[in-house]
């Protein structure tokens, strides 16, 4: 059983279902409708007429003017929320304690549209090396982190997960082992996930959206040490009790697989420990695993129709619709996730 456990001080979250902690909990209440038009989000065809987007964003209206005119929209997203979750937190980062908090990033490829879109350039401009270096940061997998880090001063550990649906679990998983061995004091933890037509018709192509609209968004969270919060007279919005990740291995499908990781997570947790909500990425060796892991008697949330199609967003809504929906009441959830080629991953959180 783990006696070491992480703390969310702060979170902040961007999606369809609403901006911001208290718009975004509204939304699930409310029962808001999250799709829109395809066209009021992109002019460029898109696979599907309905999306899980948001129309009319710019980082612009969110950041000001200073510093964002060649931001992708991913990187947007991410300073976004990561503003949200550094207000929501008690936790005041200066000079005496910048250098041990860090940003952990979860994500699925990086920005398709970034990399195409400069990858095209060397096509189309004169020569190869006429190519707008401003836009070549954007291309990079860890833009979105670095640049959150740049711009609220967190000089602590600074990484990117890629993983698709289990990207923020991984988020998780990276954040408990630093932290546990006190590479770090607080980590803003999060993962995101862009709508642009690349993205949606990559995963029509490759089958993985299995009809489902296409979607964005992004949550972080302020991750602290549990017990040292407690310490301080502070309470934790919701704790992070332990975090499990594997692989499918040969001749084992994916809900053995999961099914078994959930039985370590449990155990891991703690036995005293009674399951009560699950939240899933509602993907389809999600169900049998929970049926023989963790039986029917837990309410099962499905982060779909919050998140639409949106991989690596969806673990980090996942953990968002847990902290909206807590109103107060103390629940144990477990929060699943799997991915087409074959990583599994849950998380026991109590709120």
């Amino acid at each position: 059983m783990s006696t070491f456990t992480l703390g969310v001080s702060g979170w902040g979250v961007l999606a369809p279902m609403g901006t911001g902690a208290d718009d975004f909990g509204a939304g699930l209440r409310s029962g808001r409708e999250p799709a829109v038009d395809a066209g009021e989000v992109t002019a460029a065809p898109m696979p599907q007429e309905r999306v899980f987007g948001l129309p009319g964003f710019t980082a612009r209206d969110h950041l000001g003017r200073k510093g964002t005119s060649f931001l992708d929209r991913r990187t947007a997203l991410a300073l976004i929320a990561g503003a949200q979750a550094l207000d929501d937190s008690e936790l005041v980062v200066d000079d005496d304690n910048r250098e041990r908090v860090g940003v952990v990033l979860g994500t699925s490829a990086g920005s398709l549209q970034s990399t195409s879109d400069y990858t095209r350039e060397t096509f189309e401009a004169d020569k190869p090396y006429l190519v707008n270096p401003i836009l070549f940061p954007n291309t990079v997998l860890n833009c979105a982190a670095g640049q959150v880090a740049i711009r609220y001063g967190l000089r602590g550990p600074n990484t990117t997960v890629a993983g698709g649906a289990t990207a923020m679990l991984s988020a998780l998983r990276w954040a408990y082992v630093m932290m546990r061995r006190g590479r770090a004091e607080a980590l803003l933890v999060g993962a995101v996930e862009e709508l642009t037509p690349h993205q949606a018709w990559t995963s029509a192509a490759l089958g993985t959206a299995d009809g489902v609209p296409a979607g964005e968004g992004c949550a972080m969270f302020m991750i602290e040490n549990a017990a040292a919060m407690r310490a301080a007279g502070r309470r934790p919005r919701a704790e992070i009790r332990a975090v499990e990740l594997a692989h499918t291995t040969e001749g084992t499908d994916t809900a053995d697989a999961l099914a078994a990781v959930i039985r370590r997570v449990l155990d891991t947790a703690g036995p005293e420990l009674t399951v009560d909500t699950v939240i899933t990425c509602d993907a389809a060796g999600e169900a049998p695993a929970l049926d023989r892991a963790v039986g029917r008697a837990a309410e099962r949330i499905a982060v779909t129709p919050v998140a639409g199609d949106a991989p690596a967003a969806a673990g980090a809504l996942q953990l968002a619709v847990l902290l909206a929906g807590a109103s107060g009441h103390s629940r144990t959830a477990l929060i699943t996730a799997c991915t087409p080629d074959g990583a599994v991953g849950a998380a026991v959180v109590t709120v």
